[in-house]
């Protein structure tokens, strides 16, 4: 598949993203050391329509509550051309930071741990190169900078309820997402189902408390909880396809008991995800009976209430490929590469339900600078050099035929 840029434009970005790029990282710093949570990017979104304004890029604000829409036009589109759309992601998590950077949180208890910050600077950078060679583009772009991407239910949900794939319809949508397994430089592609789908499990056990000396006389909700905990574990072993990727893990159980006490309630948290719409429906199910069945069992009770997540992100295979060629055209073949699938989550999903979707991934790890922590980690961090690279991708995937 040739995909492959003019290379007067190929140049033009080249050297475009070099002038802007201490624009960029100045960018990102700002929005790193100002971290706001899922659905409360307030101050977050004025920033953004901020640069946008300076661009002269035509935008409206308050999309999904907290989010912003913006679309560049060159003189040959019409206002019903279909679009492409890049998206990038505005919110941050309740995480305390560690790094002791220049750029680092002001906002203690809240971090961009996931790169957010990243993507939307990457964006306005790529923004003000698309905007300036708008003539050029061969569809008009629309520029999603999304809420609460973090947390149920997701703000693809709600911007796409507030018609974000409309007026101008959407026929193409492209993210990327940090990922600090590959060193700066890098770019990682996957065809077809790639993430999963992402749903919230929470469980109040009933017991009846009393003293630990004389357990006969109580409902123990610990050793419920146990039973749940190892045998809701069957699902995976026993009841999933084994073809079919699936986890189920519990991250919380509470109790507040004593050394000499037994309490008379336990809370269990955890997360269910596959790849697989029937299995995942069976699954809760199941999970919901198999606790009630347990519990009751040993004379408790437990409600269960599933919070219903991300469906599982599926890229478009050609839109992909044509993504991937592009890359390799632009960035050099040695520095694209095929990724696993994940069973993390993303509600980009969303959008590939409705429109075809690449979801890449953009690397930002540099082991000699001790830049190798994991998302959601409070020392995580990237490479500078990576956010030069993003606003390249990003303008590749716009000038796409």
């Amino acid at each position: 598949m040739d995909c492959q840029m003019n290379r007067d434009l190929e140049k033009y970005i080249l050297s475009k993203s070099d002038d802007l790029f201490e624009k960029v990282v100045s960018i990102r710093e700002h929005i790193h050391a100002n971290p706001e949570l899922s659905y409360e990017e307030h101050e977050t979104m004025q920033y953004v329509s901020e640069q946008l304004t300076d661009i002269g890029i035509e935008h409206q604000t308050g999309v999904g509550k907290t989010g912003i829409v913006a679309i560049i036009r060159g003189d040959q589109h019409s206002e019903t051309d279909e679009a492409i759309a890049l998206r990038a992601d505005l919110d941050a998590l309740p995480i305390i930071e560690e790094n002791e950077a220049s750029y680092a949180s002001k906002n203690r208890g809240i971090m961009h741990a996931c790169g957010h910050d990243v993507h939307t600077s990457i964006l306005l950078g790529a923004a003000e190169i698309i905007n300036s060679q708008k003539n050029k583009l061969p569809y008009p772009v629309k520029l999603i900078f999304q809420p609460g991407e973090e947390k149920n239910p997701g703000g693809a949900t709600l911007m796409i309820a507030d018609g974000v794939l409309k007026n101008p319809a959407v026929k193409t949508l492209y993210a990327l997402h940090v990922f600090p397994e590959l060193e700066y430089g890098q770019l990682g592609f996957k065809e077809g189902i790639y993430m999963a789908s992402c749903d919230e499990i929470y469980m109040t056990i009933k017991g009846e408390g009393g003293h630990g000396a004389m357990p006969h006389q109580c409902i123990d909700p610990i050793v419920i909880g146990a039973n749940i905990v190892t045998n809701l574990q069957q699902i995976v072993s026993r009841k999933c396809d084994p073809k079919t990727p699936c986890v189920l893990s519990f991250g919380h159980f509470e109790a507040i008991g004593a050394t000499n006490i037994i309490p008379s309630e336990a809370l269990l948290k955890g997360t269910f995800r596959t790849m697989d719409e029937v299995w995942r429906k069976k699954a809760l199910e199941i999970i919901v009976s198999s606790a009630e069945e347990i519990a009751k069992a040993a004379g408790g009770s437990v409600k269960v209430t599933i919070s219903k997540g991300y469906p599982y992100l599926e890229n478009n295979p050609e839109t992909t490929r044509k993504m991937r060629s592009a890359a390799q055209s632009f960035f050099g073949e040695e520095n694209i590469h095929e990724l696993p699938i994940r069973l993390t989550a993303e509600d980009f999903s969303f959008y590939s339900q409705i429109a075809p979707v690449c979801f890449f991934r953009l690397g930002v790890r540099n082991e000699e600078k001790g830049i190798t922590y994991g998302v959601h980690h409070p020392k995580f961090d990237i490479d500078k050099e990576a956010l030069r690279t993003g606003v390249r991708a990003m303008c590749v995937a716009a000038f796409i035929e």
